[in-house]
C-alpha cells in the first residue's frame, strides 16, 4: 500500500474539505484521466484496488498513473477504550480528494479501452467519478 516514507508530524488533524480542486485539475501525464466530482478521503486500499482494475482490464497494455497520494493519517482508538488518554494510534492512510480533481490518468489504449478501465476502477472507489480526454477541463459537480 502508499504511505509516505517519513512524515513531520504522527498524528493531524482531520481538517475540511471545502471547495474545488485548484491544483491537479487537469489530465497532463496520459491521455484520459478520472475525475472526482465529491469531496472525499481515498485510502490507499481503494487506490491499489482502482490500479489493480485498471492494468488487469488492459492486460498491463498502456501506461497508468496515478495523480494522488496519501499523505494524511487517520488514527483510530483501540475497541471497548474509555474516552480521553490522548488520540488513538494511526491507522491508515487516506488522500484529500477535493472536486475536480484527477485521480488516475491512462495513456497508450484505445477510447473505449480506456473508458471500460476507468469504469471498472470508479466502482472501487468512494466518489462519483468522471471520464474526460486530455484538454477538457477537470471541473466539478
Amino acid at each position: 500500500m502508499l504511505m509516505p516514507k517519513r512524515v513531520k508530524r504522527r498524528r493531524v488533524h482531520r481538517g475540511r474539505m471545502k471547495g474545488v480542486a485548484t491544483k491537479g485539475n487537469k489530465v497532463t501525464y496520459g491521455e484520459y484521466g478520472l475525475v472526482s466530482q465529491e469531496p472525499a478521503w481515498i485510502t490507499s486500499n481503494q487506490i491499489e484496488a482502482a490500479r489493480i482494475a485498471m492494468t488487469r482490464y488492459m492486460k498491463r497494455g498502456g501506461d497508468v498513473y496515478i495523480k494522488i497520494f496519501p499523505h494524511k493519517p487517520v488514527t483510530k482508538k483501540p475497541a471497548e477504550v474509555r474516552m480521553g488518554s490522548g488520540k488513538g494510534s494511526p491507522e491508515y492512510w487516506v488522500a484529500v480528494v477535493k472536486p475536480g480533481r484527477v485521480m488516475f490518468e491512462i495513456a497508450g489504449v484505445t477510447e473505449a479501452q480506456a473508458r471500460e478501465a476507468m469504469r471498472l476502477a470508479s466502482h472501487k472507489l468512494p466518489v462519483k467519478c468522471k471520464f474526460v480526454k486530455k484538454g477538457e477541463e477537470g471541473g466539478e459537480a
